[in-house]
């Protein structure tokens, strides 16, 4: 039996870890993972790449597979529509896991092309995600299908309806996983990199109709990326990553206007921009030393909210008694 969710998170995260067991040894991706989900808000997760966001997501719908295991931890999860547990203690043949992936918690991946089938059309691979949740008519499955995708954003539906995906621009393809993906009104949306493939022009046009769609659903959304800019326009609370450790946590003004950790400082000064002549651009590595991030200090809960993974010094230097 898990331990209660607080009332305002849909998700809570505790001690979380994961390991790949490789050729080289042991591979430890995830190291006591701790950080919640609020309901009806944007939380986006933040580090560079290899860092354990997208292992973190995966956790969360039970898509590790061998050789990668979760070797401790706990994903206690409070779907209004049905009673909390523990996601991480569920079997791989109990019956909550086919409600869980696709229903209440769904996922937009990185790249289309390898979300939708290329021998479907998109009606049916839209239809087919309401019929395995829901009992309901094909015929109806079809006309729901066909309204999610005209809330997307893809006109001409009664036509576009029966094409592939190969006959739709990335952009096209990228909102019609969208509304796979929210067609069931999932309770928690994850969205892991949703925007990279795409240019910046069909970005902002998918980062406002995630945006424009957690308002209308009310649904919370997990929004994993690397895109600090992505993070100012869209997050309310952003979790910091970096090794498979959480450094930072703390609303979207509190981390990107006043960061504590060096290492979120780091990836704040890194942001490509316009320097002088015959300067360089600021790194990651140039900016934090190995001695900011070789020791895996806890979270410790600051004044004003925050929670922030640093040594005694630099916690006595940031304020907290």
């Amino acid at each position: 039996m898990s331990d209660p969710v607080p009332e305002d998170n849909v998700l809570s995260i505790r001690d979380l870890a994961v390991d790949f067991k490789t050729d080289i040894g042991m591979t430890h991706a995830l190291h006591d993972v701790s950080f919640d989900v609020p309901r009806g808000k944007v939380t986006a997760i933040v580090g560079e790449s290899g860092s354990g966001k997208s292992v973190t997501a995966n956790c969360i719908m039970r898509l590790i597979q061998p050789p990668g295991k979760i070797v401790s931890g706990k994903i206690d999860f409070a779907p209004i529509r049905t009673d909390g547990y523990d996601i991480v203690a569920l079997s791989n043949r109990d019956p909550r896991l086919l409600d869980l992936r696709g229903d209440l918690i769904s996922m937009v991946f990185q790249e289309p092309m390898t979300a939708l089938s290329p021998v479907y059309t998109v009606g049916n691979q839209v239809a087919e995600a309401i019929l395995c949740h829901r009992n309901v008519s094909r015929q109806e499955a079809w006309q729901e299908a066909a309204d999610m995708l005209t809330r997307v954003g893809i006109g001409d539906v009664s036509r576009r309806i029966h094409q592939y995906p190969f006959e739709f621009s990335g952009g096209m393809r990228q909102r019609v996983v969208i509304a796979m993906a929210l067609v069931c009104q999932p309770e928690l949306l994850i969205c892991d990199e949703p925007t990279t493939a795409l240019d910046v022009t069909i970005q902002a046009e998918i980062l406002t109709l995630i945006r424009d769609l957690q308002q209308e659903f009310s649904n919370s959304v997990l929004f994993i990326t690397h895109d600090l800019g992505v993070v100012a326009q869209l997050a309310d609370q952003v979790v910091v990553m970096y090794q498979g450790r959480v450094l930072e946590i703390g609303t979207v003004r509190q981390v990107l206007k006043d960061p504590l950790h060096p290492y979120t400082r780091g990836l704040l000064a890194a942001i490509p921009g316009l320097v002088q002549k015959g300067s360089r651009l600021e790194t990651i590595a140039s900016v934090v030393g190995d001695a900011d991030l070789e020791t895996p200090y806890p979270l410790t809960h600051m004044a004003d909210g925050r929670q922030v993974s640093l040594s005694p010094t630099l916690l006595r230097e940031a304020g907290h008694e």
